[in-house]
C-alpha cells in the first residue's frame, strides 16, 4: 500500500495525540514525516520519535523537501490568523490539509482518527470555544414549555437543536416557511422521539393569530429569532423592515405576556450599532422597545442578544462564496478593506442560551468576538480550502451596497459596555431615545408603515434614533 506522507503542524498535546492515532491506524496509509512548531526549544529535537523540522512559517519549504502530501493542523488553541496562514501555505505548497478536534476534545483526552477532518470555514476563526455553563441553562429550560419564532431559519433551527437535549416539557416551532419547519421538525423527531413537538405556520406580524397560539401552547420561555435580515432588501423595503422587525417583535412580546411566559430572548445584530441601514435601524429600535417595556414593568424578563455575522447561515457570505466557486465564476467582494465579525451558528446559539439564564431583564448581551476578519482575506482562504490556487480565481469588487458599513461594530461608545457574570459576554446599556413614550412612537411608526408611506417611515427612523445615519459608509 502506498503511504501518504503527512506533516503535523503543532507538536503539543493535540499533535502528539494525532500522531498516536496515526500509529494506531496503519490501515490509513499515513506516514508522519515530522512536526512544525513555533516553540524555539523544540527546534532540532524529536517529539514522540519524529523530528521537529522547523517553525510554522517553514511549511512550504518542508513540504517540498520532504515530499509531503498532506498537512494535519493540530493547534486547537491557535488564533484565526494562524489557521488562515497555515491554510494559505498549504495552498501555495499544493497539498491538502486536515485539522484535529478542538480544545474541548483535547481537554477530555478524546481524540480519535475519524475526528481528524477537512478544514471547515469556521476553523478560520480560530477563536476559543465558548465556555458554556449548563446548570443555569438547564434550570431555565428543563421541564418548561418553550417556543421559538423563526424556527426554520439558520439560527432558529440551531436553537431548537440546542434546546431539545435540555428536555423541555414541549417545544413549539413557529415560522412562516413550511418547508424549513418541516425539515427541523423531522430532524428533531428522529433525534429526540420523546420530545413533545408542535409546528406552527404563522407570521409574527399577525397579532391575533399569535394570541390564539399563546392561549393554546402557553409557552414559559420564548426565543424570538424571526426577522428580515438582508440589508439591501430592507433598504428597498423599509415598510417590511418595520412591520416584521419592530411590529413583529412587539407582537411576540404581547403574545408571551398573554401566555404568562417567564422570559423572552430577542435575537439582534451588530448592525444595530450606530446603524447605517434600515435593517439595522429596525433592530436598534426593537432593542430600545424591549428596554422601554422592561422599564415600564412588563412581567416578562426581556433580554436581547446581539452578535455579528454567522458563518454558514442562509444568505451569508461563506455559502455565497462557496456557491460561486462551484459555478466557476469570480468571487464578488464588496470592498477590499471591508471587515466583519464572525461566529459559528453553534457559538451564536450557545450565547443565546447562556444569556437566557444570565439576565434579570432589560440587558443587551454580546459575545466577545475577537478579531474582525477582512472579507477579501476570507475569500482567498476559502479558495485555498477548495484546493484551488488563490491567484488563479478572479475576485471582483462590487462596491458597498446601500446601507452597508465598511467595518461593523459590536457596541457604540454610547452603549456603555459592562462586564457580565460570564467572562466571554459583555452587556450594553443603551442610551435614551428623544421621545418620552417609546411604545407610542412605535405604534405611530407602525401606522405609517401599514399605510405604505416609505418616506414617512424613513424619516421617523431618523427622528427616533439619534445615531442612525442612513446610507452606509
Amino acid at each position: 500500500m502506498t503511504s501518504n506522507r503527512v506533516l503535523l503542524a503543532g507538536a503539543g498535546t493535540a499533535g502528539r495525540m494525532a500522531l498516536d492515532e496515526i500509529r494506531r491506524h496503519p490501515e490509513a496509509g499515513l506516514e508522519p514525516v515530522g512536526f512544525l512548531d513555533d516553540d524555539a526549544n523544540l527546534q532540532g529535537t524529536h517529539v514522540a520519535g519524529i523530528p521537529v523540522l522547523g517553525k510554522l512559517d517553514a511549511l512550504v519549504d518542508v513540504v517540498r523537501t520532504h515530499a509531503v502530501r498532506e498537512v494535519l493542523i493540530a493547534i486547537p488553541s491557535a488564533r484565526g490568523e494562524v489557521i488562515r496562514r497555515l491554510v494559505a501555505a498549504c495552498a501555495r505548497a499544493r497539498v491538502g490539509s486536515r485539522i484535529v478536534p478542538g480544545l474541548l476534545e483535547i481537554i477530555r483526552g478524546d481524540v480519535h482518527f475519524d475526528q481528524i477532518r477537512r478544514v471547515h470555514p469556521e476553523d478560520l476563526l480560530g477563536r476559543e470555544v465558548v465556555d458554556f455553563v449548563e446548570a443555569p441553562v438547564r434550570e431555565v429550560l428543563a421541564g418548561k414549555r418553550v417556543l421559538v419564532t423563526g424556527a426554520g431559519g439558520s439560527i432558529g433551527q440551531e436553537l431548537c437543536r440546542q434546546i431539545a437535549p435540555f428536555a423541555p416539557e414541549s417545544l413549539v416551532l413557529l415560522g412562516r416557511g413550511e418547508n424549513s419547519i418541516f425539515e427541523i421538525e423531522h430532524e428533531l423527531r428522529d433525534l429526540h422521539p420523546e420530545l413533545a413537538l408542535e409546528s406552527v405556520i404563522a407570521d409574527v406580524r399577525d397579532a391575533d393569530t399569535l394570541m390564539r397560539i399563546a392561549a393554546r401552547t402557553r409557552p414559559q420561555v420564548v426565543f424570538h429569532a424571526a426577522a428580515h435580515k438582508h440589508v439591501p432588501y430592507m433598504e428597498r423595503s423599509p415598510v417590511e423592515a418595520v412591520l416584521n422587525n419592530v411590529w413583529g417583535t412587539l407582537s411576540v412580546v404581547r403574545m408571551a405576556e398573554a401566555a404568562g411566559s417567564e422570559r423572552l430572548v430577542f435575537i439582534s445584530t451588530d448592525k444595530a450599532v450606530r446603524p447605517r441601514s434600515v435593517m439595522g435601524a429596525s433592530k436598534r429600535l426593537a432593542e430600545h422597545l424591549l428596554q422601554s417595556l422592561h422599564a415600564a414593568g412588563s412581567p416578562l424578563r426581556l433580554l436581547t442578544v446581539r452578535f455579528g455575522n454567522v458563518l454558514g447561515s442562509r444568505g451569508s457570505v461563506v455559502p455565497l462564496f462557496q456557491a460561486q466557486l462551484r459555478r466557476g465564476v469570480p468571487l464578488k467582494v464588496t470592498h477590499p478593506e471591508a471587515t466583519r465579525y464572525f461566529m459559528t451558528i453553534r457559538e451564536a446559539c450557545l450565547l443565546v442560551l447562556q444569556a437566557s439564564a444570565l439576565g434579570s431583564g432589560g440587558e443587551v448581551f454580546m459575545l466577545r468576538m475577537g478579531e474582525a476578519v477582512r472579507i477579501l482575506e476570507l475569500a482567498r482562504h476559502l479558495i485555498a480550502m477548495s484546493g484551488l490556487d488563490p491567484d488563479a480565481v478572479p475576485i471582483e469588487f462590487t462596491g458597498l451596497r446601500a446601507g452597508e458599513k465598511l467595518h461593523e461594530e459590536l457596541y457604540a461608545e454610547t452603549d456603555a459596555a459592562l462586564p457580565s457574570p460570564h467572562p466571554q459576554i459583555v452587556v450594553a446599556r443603551l442610551g435614551t431615545l428623544p421621545v418620552n413614550n417609546v411604545l407610542a412612537a412605535v405604534h405611530e411608526l407602525v401606522l405609517q408603515a401599514r399605510s405604505g408611506d416609505e418616506a414617512a417611515v424613513r424619516a421617523a427612523l431618523v427622528s427616533l434614533l439619534p445615531d442612525y445615519q442612513p446610507g452606509g459608509d
